[in-house]
C-alpha cells in the first residue's frame, strides 16, 4: 500500500550531530516533523522512520509486532552512528518506549536520551485479555489527534489491530524491565492534561532509569501529541539546548545541505 501523503520518512543530512526520532504506535512521521525540521534547521542530521506497518491503512499494522517497530529504529540508530560523533534518541508515546530502549541496548553509542509523554504500558482490564481476544475480534477504535490546537492531524490510525495492541503491551513490558540499563542523559517532557498516557508512566520511568542527569518537563497546554500542540516550540528548544549542552559544536546553522530525497534545506 502507497504511505499517506505526509506520513513519509524524513532523513535531512546535517552536521556531526545526529538526532534519530521515534513516532507512537499507530501514528506516523507526520507528528515528528515540525521537530525534526526545527533541529535539521539549526544544522543537525535528523532521522525519522517510518515503523513498519504504519502510514499507510491499520490493516497492515496487523502483520507486523515489536520486533519489527525496534528493528527500523534499531538499524537507522547504525546509520546515524556511522557518519555522527554523537547521536541522541528522541520519541513521543510508544517511540520513547523504542528510544529507551535503544539507550539501554547499545549504552555509550546513544549520548542522550529525550521522550514526551512516553508509554510504558497499556492500561485498563481489557489489556489483559488482548491474549485470547486478539483472535476473535480483528480491531477496536483508537485514539489520535489528542491534541488541543485546532486543527492539526497526525496522521493515525482511527483503527488498532489487536494483535499489534498485543505485541506492543509484550513490547513495553519488555522494556519497563530494561529501564535500570538507561544510564544516559535524560529529558522527559510531559502533558498534565494527556488523554492516551497516564503521568504514572513517565513516573515509572523516571523512578526505574539510572540516569544520573534527568530533566523532567511539564507541558501544561498541550494533550498527548505534544510535538503539534501548543507546547511544541518548547519542545524543541528544550531538546535543542538538551543536545547542545551534550554535544556543543556539533551543528551548523550557516550553509543549507540536502536531505535523502535531493531536496534543499537550510538554517
Amino acid at each position: 500500500m502507497p504511505v499517506v501523503p505526509g506520513a513519509e520518512p524524513y532523513r535531512h543530512e546535517g552536521g556531526g550531530v545526529g538526532v534519530l526520532l521515534c513516532h507512537g504506535f499507530t501514528g506516523s512521521p507526520r507528528s515528528m516533523r515540525p521537530w525534526a525540521g526545527y533541529l535539521a534547521e539549526r544544522g543537525l542530521t535528523v532521522s525519522v522512520p517510518l515503523l513498519p506497518g504504519h502510514g499507510t491503512r491499520w490493516q497492515d499494522l496487523r502483520i507486523t509486532g515489536w520486533q519489527d517497530w525496534y528493528a527500523e529504529v534499531d538499524r537507522e540508530l547504525r546509520v546515524l552512528r556511522g557518519r555522527c560523533s554523537a547521536v541522541f534518541v528522541c520519541g513521543l508515546s510508544m517511540g520513547g518506549a523504542l528510544a529507551l530502549r535503544l539507550a539501554a541496548r547499545h549504552g555509550d553509542a546513544v549520548s542522550g536520551v529525550v521522550v514526551v509523554n512516553p508509554a510504558n504500558r497499556v492500561h485498563g482490564a481489557a489489556a489483559h485479555a488482548l491474549p485470547l481476544v486478539r483472535h476473535l475480534v480483528p480491531s477496536t477504535g483508537g485514539l489520535v489527534n489528542d491534541i488541543a490546537k485546532e486543527g492539526m492531524d497526525e496522521l493515525g490510525y482511527h483503527r488498532v489491530p489487536l494483535h499489534a495492541a498485543h505485541s506492543l503491551r509484550r513490547f513495553l513490558r519488555l522494556v519497563d524491565g530494561e529501564l535500570p540499563g538507561v544510564t544516559q542523559p535524560l529529558l522527559l517532557l510531559r502533558s498534565p492534561r494527556d488523554h492516551v498516557v497516564p503521568p504514572a508512566d513517565s513516573a515509572r520511568v523516571l523512578g526505574r532509569v539510572s540516569s544520573a542527569d534527568v530533566t523532567e518537563v511539564l507541558l501544561e497546554q498541550s494533550y498527548h501529541v505534544a510535538t503539534l500542540d501548543h507546547d511544541a516550540e518548547r519542545i524543541f528548544e528544550e531538546s535543542h539546548a538538551f543536545v547542545g549542552r551534550l554535544a556543543p559544536g556539533g551543528g551548523t546553522t550557516a550553509a543549507p545541505v540536502r536531505d535523502r530525497e535531493g531536496s534543499t534545506t537550510g538554517g
